[in-house]
């Protein structure tokens, strides 16, 4: 059986805290209870209900948004919260009971999006489908992803890049994606549809890549380093993902001046978009961050 993991999340409303979860906890639907009364469906939100200090429980996807009133500070009861939510979820506890009044499920839509690399297109789903980013480049690697094994086994598939809502394939070129396309957007639409597990709960934690594990991963960084994330993670890493790709911060050499990325999705292989990011990048972080570094190197995922 998967275990359940909660972490805490501040949000930029003091009184509201998120507890985020490290597997989905609703069909891709989302619950708002104002009251234990309003909360008959869920008997986790009903739980938290008794809770004095609970003012509005949130219930969606891979997390529980909690409302608090001011009679008590989130830093005094937070982490005590996340440790009751995650021992009932593993308890087996019910999060949202399916009804008659229950949301039908919406229907997936998938649509292809072509991307700078012309080795990648993109499949983007209307819904969330993972909580992380993962990236497998052969059919070894994505014993963690049910959804990436299963693309691996067309014969033009080389690598897979999963993101929050959307899918990269980059294909061999063998093929071409005239005549690929199609297959492959039904092919991840019904796999999504049918409900099947993208990636299995645990991939978070194997990978490196649970909240706290990267927070922690952070905070181990000098702080030039974690100036170069920052920038990276407002400046560069949305414009690369609405292209299919991600930048991942690697490594900073402060006598060399040098910063290490990887490039990931999209942004991988192409020579053409390895050399403008690399550019484009460096040029950023040496206005930004003048005397401290000098150049990029930007490796291929």
């Amino acid at each position: 059986m998967n275990t359940f993991k909660v972490s805490v999340q501040e949000t930029s409303n003091t009184a509201i805290v998120k507890f985020e979860v490290n597997q989905f906890i609703t069909k891709h639907q989302s619950f708002e209870f104002n009251n234990i009364d309003e909360a008959k469906t869920s008997p986790l939100a009903q739980q938290l209900f008794y809770l004095p200090f609970v003012k509005k429980v949130y219930v969606s996807g891979n997390f529980i948004a909690v409302e608090r009133y001011n009679i008590v500070e989130w830093n005094d009861v937070q982490d005590e919260v996340a440790q009751q939510i995650e021992a009932y979820l593993n308890d087996g506890g019910i999060v949202v009971e399916e009804t008659d009044n229950t949301p039908k499920k919406v229907p997936v839509t998938v649509y292809a999006e072509s991307t700078p690399n012309p080795s990648v297109m993109k499949f983007v789903a209307n819904k969330k489908i993972v909580t992380s980013l993962f990236e497998f480049t052969s059919i070894d690697e994505a014993k963690l992803s049910p959804l990436a094994t299963e693309l691996f086994h067309f014969p033009f598939v080389q690598r897979v890049f999963i993101e929050e809502n959307y899918v990269s394939v980059t294909k061999y070129d063998m093929a071409e994606w005239e005549n690929i396309t199609l297959e492959l957007r039904e092919f991840i639409k019904n796999f999504i549809e049918a409900g099947k597990t993208v990636v299995l709960p645990e991939a978070e934690e194997t990978l490196q890549k649970s909240t706290n594990q990267l927070d922690a991963q952070f905070e181990a960084l000098d702080d030039t380093s974690k100036e170069i994330v920052n920038i990276l993670e407002e400046y560069v890493k949305p414009a690369v993902a609405s292209d299919g790709g991600n930048i991942q911060f690697i490594s900073y050499d402060g006598e060399r001046k040098s910063v290490s990325v990887l490039l990931q999705g999209a942004c991988s292989g192409c020579p053409s978009s390895t050399f403008t990011l690399k550019n484009g990048i460096e040029n950023m972080l040496k206005q930004m961050l003048p005397g401290k570094v000098e150049m990029v190197d930007a490796i291929n995922g």
